[in-house]
């Protein structure tokens, strides 16, 4: 998911009208476990992803409450854009993992094939994408993606 801007920098952390989730929320990334149990943890910077996966899953979750920082945090500095921009209207609705590659303790690289379902003032829709992570000084890192359809 890379959403870019042009725009003036935004403060770090969630954006004002961000969805308000509780660390005892079911966890938007769609695993079964509460907010702060999941990806909320790694957002707070107590853990790191420990797999492609968990940090695509923890980059959608961070779209859904609006978390700049985090994304901006965990985004390759060759590909990282200035400032992420959140368009009010749209709101994040679910996310389906369809493949993985690689991307575990074991490996340097990995990708995360996914449709991130939203709306868009109120219109449903769907981002189809292929993401590519790498390790970067021991973390895992988003690079770039591929849209697909």
């Amino acid at each position: 998911m890379s959403r870019r801007t042009s725009r003036p920098r935004r403060p770090a952390g969630p954006q004002p009208g961000s969805p308000r989730i509780t660390p005892e929320a079911p966890c938007p990334c769609g695993l079964q476990a509460p907010y702060g149990d999941c990806c909320g943890r790694f957002h707070a910077g107590a853990a790191a992803a420990p797999t492609c996966e968990a940090l695509m899953r923890s980059r959608y979750s961070a779209f859904v409450v609006r978390d700049a920082a985090y994304l901006l945090r965990t985004w390759h500095p060759e590909t990282r854009p200035p400032s992420v921009d959140f368009d009010p209207a749209m709101r994040w609705t679910g996310l389906e993992i369809l493949d993985t590659t690689e991307g575990s303790a074991f490996h340097t690289t990995g990708t995360v094939t996914f449709r991130a379902h939203y709306t868009d003032d109120g219109r449903p829709d769907a981002l189809h994408e292929k993401s590519r992570f790498v390790r970067h000084e021991g973390a895992w890192v988003y690079a770039s993606a591929v849209f697909i359809d």
